[in-house]
């Protein structure tokens, strides 16, 4: 695979910058507002609540149970301990515009 086949590393730096840039708000602002969003966010998930974002998509919590793994090199039988784990199922819009990205639909997530 090329470099110019790798997807692009989008920063939160970039998608402040391009918020800035739209809503014509300072910056600092905007970078306080989606700071803030994502805490919002951790601590939803780490009390084990389910975030719903109407077409958008769903971010859940859920449990992985512990289970016997093998290590494929030295065929060692391994414990994989029990864990939570964050678990993200796409919206229908989202869903589309990602399957079709070029077409211009009026799907928006309000």
């Amino acid at each position: 695979m090329e470099n110019s086949d790798l997807p692009k590393t989008v920063t939160k730096r970039e998608l402040v910058q391009r918020i800035s840039d739209k809503s014509g708000q300072t910056k600092v602002l905007v970078r306080s507002i989606v700071q803030q969003f994502l805490e919002e966010v951790s601590e939803e998930l780490v009390s084990g609540n389910r975030l719903e974002f109407r077409k958008f998509g769903v971010f859940e919590v859920r449990n992985r149970p512990g289970r016997i793994a093998q290590n494929p090199k030295s065929l060692e039988k391994v414990v994989v301990p029990a864990k939570r784990v964050v678990k993200f199922k796409v919206g229908n819009v989202l869903k589309k515009r990602v399957e079709s990205p070029k077409i211009n639909d009026d799907n928006s997530f309000d």
